[in-house]
C-alpha cells in the first residue's frame, strides 16, 4: 500500500504539486552551463515556451549531482557532449524569478556538437560570438557572458 503523501502526489495534477512542494520545500536546485568554443562563441538555446535566449539547463533530480544534471542538460537541449572537465563559475540566487530557486553556472571548453534537431522543448540551439548576440537574450544571460569575459563583476543575483 502506498504512503498517503505518495498516493496524494500520484493523483494530484502536476501544477498543485509543484505548488504544495513549494510549500513544504523552500529551495529548488538547478544547473545551467556556458559551453564555449574554441573560437570563443557562447551556446545558447531558445525554449518553445518561453521568449529569448538562454543558456541550456534545468532542474537538478533526486539523486544527481548538479555537475551531472549540467551535463545532461546540454546533451538533452543541445545534444552536445562534455568530453573534458566543467568548472563552476558560481551559483546564483533566481528569487526574484522564482522565489527559493537556486542554480550553479558551468562552463565548459571540451565538448562534441552533435547535430540539432528542433524538438518540444528547444526550438534553437546556437552558438553566438559575443559582439553578435541575439538582440532578444535574457538579461541574466547576457550579465554571465560579460562576467565570464570580465567585463562585469560577478553578481550572486541570476
Amino acid at each position: 500500500m502506498l504512503a498517503l503523501p505518495s498516493l496524494i502526489y500520484k493523483m494530484t495534477p502536476w501544477w498543485l504539486t509543484r505548488k504544495v512542494l513549494r510549500m513544504k520545500r523552500g529551495l529548488t536546485l538547478g544547473s545551467r552551463v556556458a559551453a564555449i568554443d574554441a573560437a570563443g562563441r557562447f551556446l545558447l538555446v531558445r525554449h518553445t515556451y518561453s521568449p529569448g535566449w538562454i543558456f541550456p539547463g534545468g532542474g537538478v533530480e533526486f539523486g544527481e549531482t548538479c555537475e551531472s544534471a549540467a551535463i545532461r542538460e546540454l546533451q538533452e537541449e543541445a545534444n552536445v557532449i562534455v568530453t573534458g572537465s566543467i568548472e563552476l563559475h558560481g551559483i546564483f540566487s533566481n528569487h526574484d524569478h522564482f522565489p527559493g530557486d537556486h542554480l550553479l553556472f558551468y562552463t565548459a571548453r571540451e565538448f562534441e556538437v552533435k547535430p540539432f534537431t528542433p524538438n518540444a522543448e528547444i526550438a534553437a540551439a546556437e552558438f553566438f560570438s559575443p559582439e553578435d548576440l541575439p538582440r532578444d537574450i535574457l538579461p541574466s544571460s547576457r550579465r554571465r557572458i560579460e562576467e565570464l569575459l570580465g567585463q562585469a563583476q560577478r553578481s550572486f543575483h541570476w
